[in-house]
């Protein structure tokens, strides 16, 4: 299968290392927005390519994977580039996945190709879980905590605060929730009680540090409705202890079997991930292959984890599958 990747920001090189696992898998082209010259990728002998170049990849590539941002890149990019391209992102916006699914859905089907959205592990791994586990436990309730991991958005929000340098902030499950969900209580939780958020700020020098922590603790939509721990280090200490982008999280279903309700079951998928986007980067290339398989047999349009069958995002044949995985 040969791909091509659009964007080589962490995401895109997370991509390029999974390329590198699946031996069915050749990576043919990096096309950027930046000075092509300006970007060094690990995969010997691959070119970097303006992306003002990529229609003269048009039947040279069975599968772009776009590895730009939610906020404004695939909402363009995604419906633009399924007009020439079997095309794969990982879009992760919920509110409007409908929206970006019709317009990518309309694009592929008038061009003959297919495309899969909103590709990764939320959305992706962790919705595929929680609609098993609703499809087994009618009757029930679903749970979703993230962490303990980087929030990049929440990350970006502190580092436009007047005086903050530098910042992450962690987004990080309550234990006490979590074990509360694990013991089939089926409790109400608000969003306060589910998760916590720590923030290690690097202030400028001279800079309020009070009025840096209040803001934080006050922003809406981001800080405000959590307990929000702030603790101010220093560069040396973000850069040594704080690098990676770590994250991972729990999908939970708790219900009632038999007649009369009278069986608790609890189902939980969880993921501790030292990357987030070479995670991600190796579930988009795994719905890669299944991509071009469904291509190739004359499936159009677009289309979402919920419509690839299990088989066809592994190398291994049916056979194989069957006599070592069943």
């Amino acid at each position: 299968m040969k791909i091509g990747i659009l964007g080589y920001g962490n995401l895109g090189k997370g991509v390029e290392c999974a390329i590198k696992q699946n031996a069915d898998c050749e990576l043919v082209a990096v096309f950027t927005r930046r000075d092509p010259s300006s970007v060094k990728v690990l995969t010997p002998d691959v070119p970097v390519v303006s992306v003002d170049d990529i229609e003269s990849y048009v039947g040279k590539i069975d599968v772009l994977i776009l590895a730009g941002g939610s906020a404004t890149d695939l909402p363009k990019q995604t419906p633009e580039y399924a007009k020439l391209f079997n095309v794969i992102d990982s879009f992760d916006t919920h509110a409007k996945i409908p929206e970006h699914f019709a317009n990518v859905d309309a694009a592929a089907k008038a061009n003959g190709h297919t495309a899969i959205i909103s590709c990764g592990w939320d959305p992706g791994m962790f919705s595929l879980n929680r609609l098993y586990a609703n499809c087994i436990l009618p009757e029930g309730n679903d749970y979703t905590f993230w962490g303990k991991g980087v929030s990049q958005g929440h990350s970006d929000a502190i580092r436009r605060i007047e005086g903050v340098k530098n910042g992450k902030q962690y987004t990080i499950p309550v234990d006490s929730a979590l074990e509360a969900v694990r013991s089939g209580s089926n409790p109400e939780l608000t969003t306060r009680q589910k998760h916590t958020r720590e923030c290690f700020v690097v202030a400028e020098e001279g800079a309020d540090k009070a009025k840096i922590e209040s803001e934080i603790k006050n922003m809406p939509n981001y800080f405000s409705d959590y307990d929000t721990t702030v603790n101010f280090i220093s560069e040396e200490e973000l850069a040594t202890n704080h690098a990676g982008i770590p994250h991972g999280g729990f999908v939970f279903r708790t219900g009632k079997t038999g007649w009369d309700g009278e069986y608790n079951n609890v189902i939980e998928y969880s993921l501790k991930l030292d990357s987030n986007p070479a995670f991600t980067g190796s579930v988009i290339v795994a719905y890669a292959r299944a991509l071009n398989r469904m291509n190739n047999e004359g499936t159009l349009g677009c289309k979402t984890v919920f419509d690839v069958a299990p088989s066809y995002l592994s190398p291994l044949s049916d056979e194989e599958i069957r006599a070592h995985l069943l």
